[in-house]
Order: C-alpha cells, then sequence, then structure tokens
C-alpha cells in the first residue's frame, strides 16, 4: 500500500475513534456496551484461517503483549467512569485527543517499518493483535470499575467524593 494513502487511512480511522470517543461520553454507557466492542473485534481472529495472514506464534504473542504492556496503560488512564445521577458516564479526558495522535504516530512509524519486512497480509495480522491486546484489557477494567459503581448505586449509597474525584483527574 502507498504511504500516503496508508496515512490517511490512519488519519481517517483516528478521526473515527475521536468522534466516536466524544459520543460515547456524552450518553450514558451500560455494560453492553463496553463489552461489545471487543466481542465484535474477536471476530477478526477468523483472519488466521487463511494461511497467507499466519504468524508465527512467538511474534503473535509479542504483538499481543505490546498492546497490553504499552499501549493500553494510556487509554486506561484517560478512561474514567463517574456517576451521574442514576447514569454511569465516561468522562471526557483532555488528554485522550493528545494520546490518539500519539498512538497513530507509533502505529505509522512501526508498521512502516514492520511492512518491509512481512508481507501486508501479515503485517494486518500483528497489527490487528497490537489493537486486541490494546482494547481486550482496557475494556475488561472499564467493565471491573463500572460494575463496582453499578453496585454501589444498586446498594442505595450516596454518591462516592472519591468516585467523584477521580473522574475528574485527566
Amino acid at each position: 500500500m502507498q504511504p500516503a494513502l496508508l496515512a490517511a487511512a490512519s488519519v481517517a480511522g483516528a478521526a473515527a475513534v475521536f468522534t466516536w470517543r466524544l459520543r460515547e461520553t456524552s450518553r450514558p454507557i451500560t455494560a453492553r456496551k463496553i463489552v461489545l466492542p471487543p466481542l465484535g473485534m474477536s471476530t477478526g481472529f477468523s483472519m488466521f484461517l487463511y494461511p497467507p495472514t499466519r504468524v508465527p506464534v512467538a511474534w503473535a504473542i509479542a504483538a499481543f503483549a505490546t498492546g497490553v504492556v504499552l499501549l493500553c496503560w494510556p487509554l486506561v488512564k484517560t478512561s474514567k467512569l463517574a456517576r451521574q445521577g442514576n447514569a454511569i458516564m465516561l468522562k471526557r479526558s483532555k488528554a485522550f485527543l493528545w494520546i490518539l495522535l500519539g498512538l497513530v504516530a507509533v502505529r505509522l512509524t512501526a508498521r512502516a517499518w514492520v511492512e518491509q519486512r512481512l508481507s501486508p497480509m501479515q503485517t494486518g495480522s500483528l497489527f490487528f493483535l497490537v489493537a486486541f491486546g490494546m482494547i481486550l484489557p482496557w475494556r475488561v477494567l472499564m467493565l471491573l470499575e463500572y460494575r463496582k459503581i453499578a453496585a454501589s448505586m444498586s446498594r442505595g449509597a450516596p454518591r462516592s467524593p472519591a468516585l467523584e474525584a477521580s473522574a475528574d483527574v485527566g
């Protein structure tokens, strides 16, 4: 793929994620909204049924681990849930746009390097695994936080100052 087309596609993808994130922060969040993205994305594993997309297991583990260890934490740190009345909301973070742009820059740089060494299909496979490794722990931790807040709401607990304070950070 030509570098200009790749860059344009990445910028378009980043714009779509940013728009989706803005929309996500304007409506109450539910467990379903947290769980569906990684479930939907998991269908991408079916690509490995097609032999040209396969990579060595060690590479797959390294790609997934890169997403988990390095790239999910900025998302975790900028995704805070907070109770607003009878709803649980994802609080906007001023740092999110900059983190998103940083992740796009890392992705473009890494992809340019990897594409010189692997086929486009294997490159796509590895970057899918990186993305899944980034999204899965982020959403699992978000779901745990959601359940904690929902449980306190169902017990009739008053709004926690600690939850409100943590929602204002970032």
